[in-house]
């Protein structure tokens, strides 16, 4: 048996499945860490635990490793420690050194945490970024802005899901963000040349350091300018053919940068830019599985469990590349207004026009208040063995259903 410990914030419908994954694989005995009780899980969620305990902070290492050790001691030890949530990696890291577990080291996890620090690894390694700064007061914010020009990006430095995150197209604006974020410090903040062109994520199976698999997703519109504009329903296309030679330079800089940030085992997320001019830009990596529904996005495109696939990994160190069948796409539905859900028009005409290439649905709950994140309150996921297929439909999706507030 394999003592494992999994950690999560909260027993989530996405962490609950990824603790339902890694019970599910043979010979583990599966430990579960996190800030909910148990009985906040689903009777399927709770009968693979063998043991819960619960903390007030599980991104505390206080008291992350005494939970640690509380329930490997009841549990037989603990040969794998590991969870999804991004802010997790450092303090998780930090235990399993602590604790002698194999693992990502401290060292990677702040490469891929640290933001600035991320890009000042791939830089050094003259890997495609943004031109970068850490800042720690208006004047060095201000200096980078009249050294490098406008668009910029401020964000925090250990961000994730473009929450925090500002972009600033001129000197009033470049004011304003400043006044939220109030760098310091103590509290310093990232600025970065804001790259124009399209917007992708390039996500990465690596083993003992060697990349081994890839997917890659292409966004519409950027991350950013949905969390701008809400009323921009976002779309996420997984294209069929990601090994298409047009991708052979994002694939070549991303194996290169999962080196220089000291990528082990895992599973990686990366975003990633083409320029107009076609040269590509790494934006950020992060040492967890995506969100966004991609991973739901590969399991349909592969006909897989692509979560088992992953928890599998994690536990053994074992990786069997899917083949891929299918252009999948989800578009994410977003509430136009202001206050709850209170109508959603346009499902009956995405039956009918598109009903035979929808795979997964999740609706909006009429009275529900709507989320503040670009991935919206409901989606809607398509596949087809045609990509260009996959393409012309979603974005029909997004035309025809309309999620009113009020």
């Amino acid at each position: 048996m394999i003592p494992v410990i999994f950690v999560a914030p909260r027993l989530s419908d996405n962490a609950s499945r990824m603790v339902e994954a890694i019970g599910a694989l043979p010979g583990v005995q599966l430990g579960v860490i996190s800030t909910d009780r148990v009985e906040q899980a689903a009777p399927e969620t709770q009968e693979v635990i063998a043991q819960h305990w619960r903390v007030e902070d599980v991104l505390d290492v206080a008291q992350l490793r005494p939970a640690v050790e509380q329930v490997a001691a009841r549990i037989g030890g603990v040969g794998r420690l590991f969870g999804a949530y991004e802010q997790l990696q450092v303090p998780l890291a930090e235990v399993r050194e602590a604790m002698g577990i194999m693992g990502l080291p401290v060292a990677s996890a702040l490469n891929f945490r640290d933001k600035a620090r991320m890009k000042d690894v791939l830089r050094a390694h003259h890997l495609p970024c943004a031109r970068h700064a850490q800042v720690e007061s208006y004047v060095d914010a201000i200096a980078f802005a009249e050294r490098v020009g406008f668009p910029l990006v401020l964000k925090p430095l250990a961000g994730a899901g473009a929450i925090s995150t500002y972009r600033v197209d001129d000197a009033k604006a470049l004011g304003e963000a400043l006044e939220m974020t109030r760098p310091s410090a103590t509290a310093p903040v990232m600025v970065e040349e804001f790259i124009t062109g399209t917007e992708h994520s390039f996500e990465t199976i690596s083993i003992d350091g060697q990349a081994v698999w890839h997917s890659l997703t292409h966004y519409h519109p950027t991350p950013l300018e949905v969390v701008r504009n809400p009323w921009i329903q976002w779309v996420v296309v997984l294209p069929r053919e990601v090994d298409h030679p047009m991708f052979d330079d994002i694939k070549a800089a991303a194996v290169q940068a999962l080196t220089a940030l000291g990528q082990t085992t895992g599973l990686t997320h990366m975003e990633w830019f083409r320029r107009a001019d076609g040269s590509v830009a790494i934006s950020e990596v992060a040492a967890r599985p995506p969100g966004a529904q991609i991973t739901t996005l590969i399991s349909r495109a592969t006909d897989s469990d692509f979560v088992g696939a992953w928890a599998n990994l994690m536990v053994h160190g074992a990786f069997t590349a899917p083949e891929r069948k299918y252009a999948v796409a989800a578009a994410f539905l977003r509430g136009q207004g202001t206050g709850v859900v209170r109508q959603v028009r346009g499902l009956d005409r995405v039956q009918a026009e598109l009903g035979h290439l929808v795979c997964d649905v999740k609706l909006p709950q009429i009275g529900q208040a709507p989320a503040a994140t670009y991935e919206g309150d409901g989606y809607i996921i398509l596949r087809h063995p045609e990509t260009a297929v996959v393409d012309r439909a979603i974005r029909r999706v997004v035309e025809l259903v309309h999620v009113e507030l009020g």
